[in-house]
């Protein structure tokens, strides 16, 4: 694997000049002056000449750049003048693309230019992979094809290799389900101030989803062909907002399930057999690496792709983008098979490859960018568990996750931190030694980011310290947005970005909350203030009687000294995942205790009732709840008692 670097000037922290030149750039980037209304038009909406041998526009698609190294960078665009045809509006014929990389926005000073073909059988795509560039340079680029001219696109090569490197600005994202939201994240990701981008996974779904918003998946079903692949694939990068997120910086790209099919490991797809999946596998990799910035060494050969690869940031960060799905054995919800040693999520070359990486690291900081979560989870922090819920993530490979463990406790120098995606959650958590005894030593730090859009809007609760199953998190959220973080040589802040909404087409962006990582002290610290929390506890819970939740409550009291209006609390029998029931107007007086019960019935002072159905919600036993105050903050929760 090649090893590569990159980085970034000093800037000040989200300076608001450098804010209003990106959404000058964004508002400008095709060089027609008077575009306005960033994420209403932006680089998708500018005007192009179309005229020449389409009859309509082939750049629908955008433009995008990734994997940069020192003297390089992948530009990609796909000739498409009908996105939602399998073959993309084109002739079987091969097309001579023309492309440019200048120094400046209005493309006058090229630096670099030349010709690419864009061919029927790689659905027309272009990857372009430009030599000669200077190191730690932006530059801006963009393609033609006989008179059309596609939007311009702003890219970034990596510094020298040994280069001192003051700042990295950077964010990631992960799970973008069209159906359930629109982009407005990445239409805020677009404005940052930042050097590359990070997606860890699930950039389509594969399932036939309409959803409530007018952005029903195409084609109407579940995708199973290269057609079907090329097709979705296509629907997605027609997004405006994604499109200018692309464009506005070089992305790292890796993969998890939902390229392919929900939860798939390896060749295995439950109730498939493995020849017809491998065909399917061959068909989504291949429309995969059609439509990403990736380099033609990664073009996958029928079923496989090798995905995983390092680069390095000059000597202040080095990234492992790692691939959790093409080499992992089955998921499992038994404890017993998940403790087995023989299991993996990596496959035995990917786990050497990595722990090579890290024993012979040098950079300040060494980082993984992961698909699903590394610590362990509420499900299985009992190590008698019988069953649990995590098979999907690395609790259900311990043997591999207790490896890679074992790997950064080796440096104290090693400075590791994971990058998460999946669970459409932030989190933030203190990797420990040994993940049975909570007292073990910290030795590394995991942050989660939350979805894109997938589940679309939600409770919003959020959870500062630990949680009853997990002392190691030090943050939870289940808000919408992405994750932006600045690397110093002395530190990492993370900042979780939500936005309001993913329910209209445009919403706010507010920084939730920002942690820090010291160089030498792993484990993550809040910065952010932290919000003041009512006096409410949780003073009994009983789960359910035999599987009836009509008989399950939870009683709080106000412990303070004063009434406390608990309008738009919410209490949650799930931990905030679910059963979520919201107070109505009602006050709990000083030192007086209320019961809320599971089921229906008449509501009194003392005593309120959900509504819930328990036939609709009978969904396996809770394992905490959950009591939030009007703002979503998490006040207190209480695991159910072992039966």
């Amino acid at each position: 694997m090649t090893e590569i670097d990159s980085g970034s000037e000093t800037r000040a922290q989200q300076n608001e000049s450098l804010s209003s030149k990106r959404r000058e750039f964004l508002q400008t980037a095709t060089g027609v002056v008077g575009l306005t209304a960033f994420g209403t038009m932006g680089l998708a909406a500018a005007n192009r000449d179309t005229a020449g041998r389409f009859g309509d526009d082939p750049f629908k698609l955008g433009v995008a750049s990734g994997d940069p190294l020192p003297d390089s960078v992948v530009l990609w665009t796909r000739l498409a003048p009908e996105p939602l045809e399998a073959d993309g509006g084109m002739p079987d014929t091969k097309v001579p693309v023309t492309w440019k990389v200048a120094a400046r926005e209005n493309m006058r000073q090229v630096v670099k230019a030349g010709t690419a073909y864009a061919r029927p059988e790689h659905a027309h795509s272009v990857h372009v992979e430009t030599e000669g560039l200077e190191p730690n340079t932006e530059y801006y680029y963009q393609f033609q094809v006989g008179a059309a001219k596609s939007p311009v696109g702003r890219t970034k090569t990596a510094p020298a290799p040994d280069s001192n490197v003051d700042e990295l600005n950077f964010a990631f994202a992960s799970c973008q389900n069209y159906p359930h939201g629109y982009y407005t994240s990445h239409q805020h990701l677009a404005e940052e101030d930042l050097d590359v981008v990070f997606h860890l996974g699930d950039y389509i779904y594969e399932g036939d989803s309409e959803g409530p918003f007018g952005r029903a998946h195409e084609p109407p079903r579940e995708i199973e062909t290269l057609a079907d692949y090329r097709i979705r694939h296509a629907q997605y990068k027609t997004d405006p907002n994604l499109q200018d997120a692309h464009a506005a910086f070089p992305w790292f790209i890796t993969w998890d399930d939902h390229e392919v099919v929900n939860n798939y490991a390896d060749e295995i797809d439950e109730g498939t057999p493995p020849e017809e999946f491998r065909k399917r596998r061959a068909a989504a990799y291949q429309a995969y690496w059609e439509h990403q910035p990736i380099r033609r060494s990664r073009m996958p050969d029928g079923p496989d792709m090798p995905l995983y690869r390092r680069f390095r940031f000059g000597q202040l960060a080095e990234f492992n983008i790692l691939d959790t799905r093409q080499y992992r054995d089955d998921q499992t919800s038994s404890t017993e098979k998940a403790k087995d040693p023989e299991r993996t999520i990596l496959g035995d070359e990917q786990e050497q490859w990595l722990l090579d990486g890290l024993e012979n690291a040098t950079s300040r900081w060494n980082v993984l960018a992961n698909q699903v979560p590394v610590a362990a989870t509420d499900e299985n922090a009992d190590p008698d568990d019988v069953d649990f819920g995590g098979g999907d993530k690395w609790d259900g490979y311990r043997a591999d996750r207790q490896t890679l463990l074992d790997a950064m406790a080796e440096n104290d120098d090693l400075n590791p931190v994971v990058i998460t995606g999946d669970v459409h959650r932030n989190y933030a958590y203190n990797l420990k030694a040994d993940f049975s005894n909570p007292d073990s030593e910290t030795v590394g730090t995991e942050y989660v980011g939350t979805s894109i859009s997938s589940f679309g809007d939600t409770s919003g609760l959020t959870q500062y310290g630990s949680s009853a199953g997990e002392p190691w998190q030090e943050f939870f959220n289940v808000d919408r947005g992405y994750v932006r973080c600045t690397l110093t040589p002395e530190q990492w802040r993370t900042d979780y970005r939500v936005v309001s909404t993913v329910e209209e087409p445009t919403a706010t962006v507010d920084t939730l909350a920002s942690f820090v990582t010291e160089a030498g002290n792993p484990g993550a610290q809040l910065i952010s203030e932290r919000p003041e929390e009512e006096p409410v506890e949780i003073a009994e819970i009983r789960p359910d009687q035999d599987g009836d939740l009509t008989n399950e409550y939870v009683a709080l009291k106000n412990e303070g000294d004063d009434d406390i209006d608990m309008s738009d609390f919410v209490l949650s029998f799930e931990g905030g995942r679910a059963q979520n029931y919201t107070f109505g107007d009602f006050t709990l007086g000083a030192g007086e205790t209320v019961t809320v019960r599971n089921g229906s019935g008449e509501d009194t002072r003392s005593t309120l009732y959900t509504g819930f159905d328990g036939a609709v919600l009978n969904n396996g036993d809770p394992d905490t709840v959950v009591v939030a105050n009007d703002e979503g903050i998490i006040i207190d929760e209480e695991s159910y008692q072992p039966r």
